[in-house]
């Protein structure tokens, strides 16, 4: 029953099901799994001549007129509605809401609950209440009333009606529960059937709860149950001996001219620990913006190339893939760190190897064929790029590394294409992000990786002060950037689109002009956006592109650059030390701290200045928020215990519902859930559950954590 259509069980038109489609609600099980956000309560049923005024009360009455009208001086669209019982009447109003009119039917009767209000004149009001046809029973506490994610044309009184009709249809046999029954019994987890009635319609807000933490510890324990089974099926397989050598590792990092903090070291030790063994490493190391992550990929990378293997590092964007090219060239391309390793780069828009023969030091561009033969062959010892790596024409002789840089941007798919590369044995994989997330998201996403954290900073970073900046005081923060940019410094001003054609916002192309031209004439301003050319042209002009404005950029010859957020990942550019942002109400937290870590490359004093349309209550305390964190760790946690893991990274970013994010505050279950997962994988008795087997199968489909 539960995977049947809901048009077997409702008369729907087009129109409906095209809306029910949309809102992902196609088959019972959609529906019974689409639960409430919240619930209202009815209070105690009175009459009206027993109402109080500031009590909150239900009331069961007939409507005798409704009225849609505009508020006299502010014109306000409201709807009203008279109602009376036999002891009195009263006139209850909606405000925004006029087809509230058109809903409710003289001479109906209907229950409604709120708050009581009463004018000078002694008249009672209520304003907004719930409502619902008929009789509402309800106690002496009154009745929780289930409000529900709508749509327009998907009511909550609809879904009400849908779920109570389909969940009296259903027989025992329909509810299979996929959570094993000593594990119900053990965390004292109410069953399927009694989950989904108190869901949608709880006794009481404990029971509620009990019933959403059911369904959470469920959807946990799916996702540890697929990562677990992945990392099985992956350490079946043999991977390469890597054996770093301890001299020439020590002498590499005497080259840098930085000293690597203890948490890259820990880091590198952990690798090397890794990589040595037969088994394929699964590592993500997490680290804040401007912790140095490249340093440690570039060390495991010297380490592989060393012991005679190939290493390939995808990276999210062309111009990040670029920027690490030249990276390893720097770190990498001249003695005494080895001298003669073969750097390419792959995009979709160039191919570089580094050296050549023509050009001795310097990369030059040539074609795709002879890329692919030297790789094959083995003479390409590290290949950079973005996602063109996983092409099928691309083939490695020995690829024993593979570094995902940003991981989450990328599919599951690609991620296995990547690591598939060789046929007999599996290279090793280290992740890498620097986007903050909770730990027990950490631990619940990335079950199936080992978990490394990059929690300090090098010496002489400084700490960004982010403000956000009234439009009444934009002057001012333009003044701090010409203060900057005239001390030898740059900056960014970062927009939410390319174009505005409908004037609500600021956007790179209209920012560029009215800067470069009004505001700072007197400095060399350049844009940057996702729709430019990738090479070739020139820094600034119509004929720019995006190689050509940031080697301009990174040589200082641009002093202010105007972007959209394609600058967000890894950009690394240590002389900018302020980055302006337009309509920062549109960005998550997650992104906007990635964006003002753009400015956090250097030992000079960072600013972010954060400038948004929106007056909410919810922009600001977002907002306040990323002013006061630390860093990024601090922040995902802060947001977690505040607002929820949604408000930080997006519930679609990770594939997980709304209930089982709410459920990542409780670090005990997720260690359970990941714990019990461990345990049935471990012992392989997946098969012994076929209703758990058979929705781990099918979740194995749907999750790709991008």
């Amino acid at each position: 029953m539960l995977n049947s259509p809901l048009s077997n069980y409702f008369r729907l038109t087009d129109k409906q099901l095209k809306i029910l489609g949309k809102f992902g609600l196609n088959c019972v099980r959609d529906l019974l799994w689409h639960f409430p956000s919240r619930y209202e309560g009815f209070a105690g049923r009175k009459t009206i001549a027993e109402l109080i005024p500031g009590e909150r009360a239900s009331i069961h009455v007939g409507v005798v007129k409704t009225e849609a009208k505009k508020t006299f001086r502010k014109r306000i669209k409201i709807a009203s509605a008279t109602v009376s019982d036999e002891t009195g009447s009263l006139e209850i109003t909606w405000f925004n809401q006029p087809y509230m009119a058109s809903i409710l039917k003289a001479g109906e009767d209907y229950t409604f609950t709120g708050t009581i209000k009463q004018n000078k004149l002694g008249k009672f009001s209520m304003q907004n209440p719930v409502f619902e046809k008929g009789v509402v029973e309800v106690n002496d506490t009154g009745a929780l009333i289930p409000i529900y994610p709508e749509t327009r044309g998907l009511s909550s009184r609809w879904l009400r009606f849908a779920t109570k009709r389909i969940l009296d249809k259903m027989s025992a046999e329909d509810f299979k529960d996929v959570i094993p029954d000593e594990i119900l019994k053990k965390y004292n987890l109410p069953s399927l059937k009694a989950s989904l009635h108190e869901i949608h319609f709880p006794r009481d807000l404990k029971w509620a709860e009990a019933a959403r933490k059911r369904f959470a510890f469920e959807e946990i324990f799916i996702i540890q149950l697929l990562r677990q089974s992945w990392r099985k099926e992956r350490e079946k397989h043999q991977s390469f001996l890597i054996k770093p050598s301890e001299k020439e590792m020590k002498e590499f990092i005497k080259t840098l001219p930085f000293s690597m903090t203890g948490a890259q070291t820990k880091a590198v030790d952990y690798i090397f620990e890794d990589i040595s063994g037969e088994k394929p490493m699964s590592r993500l190391l997490e680290g804040d913006v401007g912790s140095g992550k490249t340093i440690v990929a570039l060390i495991a990378s010297l380490a592989a190339v060393e012991s005679g293997f190939q290493v390939a590092y995808m990276a999210p964007t062309e111009v990040l893939a670029r920027q690490h090219f030249d990276e390893f060239i720097r770190r990498l391309g001249h003695p005494p760190a080895g001298g003669n390793i073969k750097i390419g780069l792959t995009t979709s828009s160039e191919f570089l190897k580094y050296p050549s023969k023509a050009f001795a030091g310097q990369p030059t561009h040539i074609a795709r064929a002879p890329l692919l033969k030297w790789l094959a062959s083995g003479e390409i010892q590290i290949l950079i790029g973005t996602h063109s790596l996983i092409q099928k024409k691309i083939k490695f002789k020995n690829l024993a590394l593979v570094i995902i840089d940003e991981q989450h941007r990328f599919g599951i798919n690609q991620r296995l294409k990547l690591t598939q590369k060789n046929s007999d044995r599996i290279p090793h994989l280290l992740s890498m992000t620097a986007t903050p997330i909770p730990r027990t998201l950490a631990l619940t996403i990335y079950g199936d990786l080992d978990l490394t954290l990059l929690d300090e900073m090098p010496k002489g970073r400084k700490q960004v002060i982010t403000k956000i900046v009234s439009k009444e005081n934009r002057a001012s923060a333009y003044e701090h950037i010409r203060r900057e940019i005239s001390s030898g410094r740059q900056a960014y001003v970062l927009c939410p689109r390319i174009e505005d054609t409908d004037n609500l916002m600021r956007a790179v192309k209209k920012e560029y002009k009215t800067l470069s031209e009004e505001i700072f004439p007197e400095f060399k301003v350049a844009m940057l956006h996702g729709k430019m050319p990738a090479r070739g042209g020139s820094a600034i002009g119509g004929k720019a592109s995006k190689e050509a404005v940031m080697k301009a950029f990174r040589a200082g010859e641009i002093q202010l650059l105007v972007s959209t957020s394609v600058i967000e990942v890894g950009v690394d550019v240590p002389n900018a030390t302020v980055i302006l942002i337009e309509g920062a109400e549109r960005f998550g937290l997650a992104q906007l701290h990635q964006l003002r870590g753009r400015v956090m490359r250097s030992s000079f004093q960072p600013y972010c200045f954060l400038f948004t349309e929106s007056d909410s209550t919810k922009t600001k305390s977002r907002l306040k928020a990323l002013s006061e964190a630390k860093s990024g760790f601090e922040l995902a946690e802060f947001d977690l215990e505040l607002r929820g893991a949604g408000e930080l990274t997006g519930t679609k970013q990770w594939g997980i519902s709304d209930v089982a994010m709410e459920a990542l505050e409780n670090i005990k279950m997720v260690e359970a859930a990941r714990e019990e997962a461990k345990k049935i994988i471990e012992s392989d008795s997946l098969k012994k559950y076929p209703e758990l087997n058979s929705r781990v199968t099918a979740k194995s489909g749907q999750l790709h954590f991008e």
